[in-house]
């Protein structure tokens, strides 16, 4: 087999035809910039109206917008668009990406690498925390509007939030490409009103646009410092999605996802921010909801109607988001096998996950209710983002060194100053764990305990079943020495360990004294690349008696399945009658002892989780009328 391709900061787009970039730049808007594009709605309220909030003077509002523009341009263009996007992983992006490319840059420091691996899997685990309180902020945040538009229906901004996000999730089954085919057109229109209504405050009130020049956000910081300090938790609401732009460049590729940011997303949430910040200047009463009042009141009703359906397309994309990041998990061995449904027959990414969508809408309808206001939900949010971004920080270093191969003094020079400023904005928001950033830090450490257990489970599984099971070539010369009687048809045993005897075909030999005409070993291994190449798919090794070895590669993004893989061995030349053929699959009993290994609770959680993982043959899509389990124990 070929080695996996190696980033290099040299890495380019394909070229697209001019005729399909502008389809993948509107792609790009509706399906990555959902999150950020929707920060306008709460983002600078929440600097003056949080717990922590600012007094609304002259030089404050400027200072704040200074540091709003420069968060956007530092954070935003220059971490994530120019420098993090080249590092893909075979063309695609988002921490799991990251670290898998990081795991191969320092395989040789067996030390250093689990503990990137562990930053890695901790940054993929707070995903799940912020994942579930962007649709709850966002939703919040736009229906809000209506406390502005008729007061008397602020009682129902709740309930009419609740229904939002229950009909979305519920829709989640169905698919989202019929939805989506709408998001891009959505999302144009929603940026050309941000800018628009930015535009027409700031020609009201032009002094505004001297906020561009970062010495606003330097006097700020200079003579506020330690209010500063507690307002750049407020200032990280506006780079919120930032992971969504290297997580989603498989789908849209960088230059679709640069041309969005630099022609309409960035221009427009600059004047956005600058508008509001122009009418509080004029009228410091509207910070009460600034962007609902930057529109005219005729406009109202439809700006309310159309942040709600950016608010939805936003949490769609945090949905889809924990779906595509969960089957990697499951993938790369993190995660227990979990039932996942396809829902489009031409777009592989579009999958649905049952019992992480209904596990985030219960999650997320708590959160409605317990914190009741967007300004309450800001305060919980924030801390997971700037987590994963400093976590980013960090992996993208050791991608420079050790894959890029970048001189250490350049390397140093631009991670040190984004360090300073993802540290400044965990700082920051490290203030709002009593007041709610205890939320996301609760869901991440779960999370992280749960992925870590299965990674560390599973080993020790495997390492208790190649102890106990019988080398493979000393079971073949027993064959040969005493042969068993065959009958006719192919036997495939599904097995973790291709060097050692199965246990269903030890426990099938002991009980019916019989074994296939012909059997089959395989072994599904998961590379640290999220596509392997069809011609890479399968190795089949002939062993003697008639016994083959098939080890079946995928990436962490493929989805295995054992039918189509053995169609496709058939049309090599290897033949499988699905009629002839059967599928053996051993079922671990498993049973937590003091034995070392793991503490005896993650040995219970570890078997907790085994027992609700969907069967192998089951996410295998081996036909069930084809399937034979045989059970073992297994003592941890």
């Amino acid at each position: 087999m070929t080695s996996p391709t190696v980033a290099s900061s040299a890495t380019t787009d394909p070229v697209h035809p001019h005729g399909r970039m502008r389809p993948l730049v509107v792609g790009a808007i509706g399906v990555v910039y959902g999150d950020i594009g929707t920060s306008p709605l709460y983002a600078l309220r929440t600097a003056f109206t949080g717990q922590f909030g600012l007094s609304v003077s002259h030089a404050n509002v400027l200072g704040i917008l200074s540091a709003f523009v420069w968060a956007l341009i530092i954070v935003v263009t220059l971490k994530y668009i120019t420098l993090i996007m080249r590092a893909d992983n075979r063309g695609e992006g988002g921490i799991l990406a990251l670290t898998a490319l990081v795991s191969r840059g320092v395989e040789s420091k067996t030390r250093l690498r689990w503990w990137l691996l562990g930053l890695g899997i901790f940054g993929a685990a707070m995903f799940y925390g912020d994942g579930m309180i962007t649709p709850a902020v966002t939703v919040l945040g736009a229906v809000e509007g209506l406390g502005v538009i008729a007061p008397a229906l602020h009682p129902f901004i709740v309930p009419i939030s609740i229904v939002i996000l229950v009909v979305l999730f519920a829709v989640q089954k169905g698919g989202t490409a019929r939805l989506g085919a709408v998001f891009g057109p959505v999302m144009v229109l929603w940026f050309v009103t941000l800018g628009l209504l930015g535009a027409l405050e700031v020609l009201r009130g032009p002094g505004v646009l001297v906020a561009l020049n970062p010495i606003h956000a330097v006097r700020f910081i200079e003579n506020n410092t330690a209010i500063a300090f507690v307002a750049f938790g407020a200032v990280v609401l506006a780079v919120t999605g930032v992971e969504a732009l290297y997580a989603d460049m498989g789908h849209f590729g960088k230059s679709p996802i640069r041309r969005a940011w630099i022609s309409i997303v960035m221009p427009a949430l600059l004047l956005n921010y600058l508008g509001q910040g122009a009418l509080i200047l004029a009228d410091p009463a509207a910070i009460q909801n600034p962007f609902y009042l930057l529109a005219p009141e005729w406009a109202r009703v439809p700006l309310l109607l159309l942040a709600t359906a950016a608010a939805i397309i936003a949490s769609q994309a945090v949905i889809s988001g924990a779906f595509s990041l969960t089957r990697a998990a499951i993938q790369m061995g993190y995660c227990p096998r979990l039932t996942i449904l396809h829902t489009s027959e031409r777009a592989i990414g579009q999958i649905y996950i049952p019992f992480i969508n209904w596990m985030l809408l219960a999650a997320i309808v708590g959160l409605v209710v317990g914190f009741r206001n967007s300004d309450n939900l800001a305060g919980a949010y924030g801390i997971a983002v700037t987590l994963a971004m400093l976590i980013d920080s960090i992996l993208i270093f050791v991608v420079m060194r050790r894959l890029w191969h970048w001189p250490l003094a350049a390397a140093i020079a631009i991670v040190v100053p984004l360090l300073a400023i993802d540290l400044t904005f965990l700082g920051s928001n490290s203030l709002k764990i009593p007041d709610g950033g205890w939320f996301p830090l609760l869901i991440g450490g779960i999370v992280f305990t749960l992925l870590t257990t299965w990674k560390r489970g599973r080993a020790l599984l495997m390492q208790r079943l190649a102890d106990d099971a019988m080398p493979l070539d000393l079971f073949i010369q027993s064959i040969e020495a005493s042969p068993p009687t065959r009958v006719p048809g192919t036997a495939v045993f599904l097995t973790s360990t291709p060097n050692r005897v199965p246990h269903a075909l030890l426990h099938n030999l002991k009980h019916n004294k019989v074994l296939h005409e012909r059997v089959v070993f395989m072994t599904i291994v998961t590379k640290d690349i999220p596509y392997v190449p069809e011609e890479e798919r399968c190795e089949i090794e002939p062993l003697r008696c008639n016994f083959f070895r098939i080890v079946a590669n995928y990436g962490f993004k493929d989805d295995p399945d054992v039918p189509e893989l053995l169609e496709d061995i058939s049309r090599r030349g290897f033949e499988f009658d699905m009629m002839e053929t059967s599928f053996f699959v051993s079922r671990e009993t498993l049973i937590a002892t003091p034995t070392p290994g793991m503490s005896l609770w993650r040995e219970k959680l570890f078997v907790s989780m085994s027992k609700n993982a969907t069967k192998a043959s089951e996410f295998f899509h081996v036909p069930t009328n084809r399937v034979v389990e045989l059970g073992t124990q297994v003592e941890l």
